[in-house]
């Protein structure tokens, strides 16, 4: 049995759930082993070669993801982007609460308690793993439509960045 992988893809996978909840959902296989994949988006290194040039970790439940695109601003800019870590297993899964910011509708941003991103990590041999990226907790109507369309394209943007910049 060969097993091709075409580490180049980003897959839209995106559906509904059996509660009519949209899940925005990209998968991608990064030709690396499990263990690599996982510091791709655990350490401040391996972060800023693909996330953004301005990146701190603090790995832990209740740690955070904190970034910046702005290499001429700091981490502590308020144009950073804090992203907490509500939970994680190591080499599995990493689960980030999202907080929107002000370039959403304020009724969105007041609305957004319960989005997420889940990624998880799924070995498919030695030297490939399988990264699922699924952002839940949508809300509906006009605003969150548009608020899902932006993370469609900064998703599957950034998710780009990834496979093109994990080594």
């Amino acid at each position: 049995m060969t097993l091709t992988v075409h580490s180049q893809n980003n897959k839209n996978t995106s559906y509904t759930n059996q509660s009519g909840e949209k899940v925005l959902r990209l998968e991608c296989v990064l030709p690396v082993s499990l263990t690599d994949a996982w510091k791709l988006f655990t350490t401040d290194e391996k972060l800023k070669k693909w996330i953004a040039p301005l990146v701190h970790i603090e790995l832990k439940t209740g740690g955070y993801i904190i970034t910046n695109y702005d290499k001429s601003k700091s981490l502590s800019d308020s144009s950073s982007i804090k992203l907490p870590i509500t939970s994680f297993i190591e080499n599995e899964i990493l689960v980030l609460k999202i907080i929107l910011n002000d370039n959403f509708v304020k009724s969105v941003r007041e609305s957004d308690a319960n989005l997420q991103e889940c990624i998880q990590f799924i070995k498919v041999d030695d030297k490939h793993t399988k990264i699922v990226s699924s952002m839940i907790g949508w809300g509906t109507g006009t605003d969150w439509d548009e608020a899902y369309e932006f993370f469609v394209k900064g998703n599957e943007w950034t998710y780009k960045e990834l496979l093109n910049n994990y080594k």
